[in-house]
């Protein structure tokens, strides 16, 4: 497994990829599309996960009302809560990874 404080970016792509989508971009901000689907994917180390301030932005466009954070599986439960907690206006899910292993750990629709 990388180290906690490196985000999970290619695990994010590898996710994104088996369920189908294609995936775009570099640094840890990635676009997946799937038919009319696109997703803002943002991948985040265990200090970033637990920063309000990444997850306020809704990315400035409508093109993004869906969103996905990834991170380490064990800062995915404390991301959720702080998800739940500030209740954006976007739909979300939040991906722990865990080297190949992953899990969807919730997700909620605006």
């Amino acid at each position: 497994m990388a180290p906690v404080t490196m985000p999970p970016v290619e695990e994010a792509r590898t996710v994104f990829r088996r369920l189908g989508y294609a995936v775009d971009g570099d640094g840890a901000d990635l676009r997946a599309e799937r038919k009319w689907r696109t997703v803002h994917v943002t991948a985040l180390d265990a200090d970033e996960a637990s920063s309000p301030r990444q997850l306020r932005a809704d990315g400035g466009t409508t093109d993004y009302r869906l969103r996905c954070f990834v991170t380490w599986m064990e800062a995915a439960g404390g991301l959720r809560d702080r998800l739940t907690g500030i209740d954006p206006d976007y739909e979300w899910a939040v991906i722990g990874v865990d080297g190949e292993e992953y899990e969807v750990v919730d997700r909620a629709v605006a």
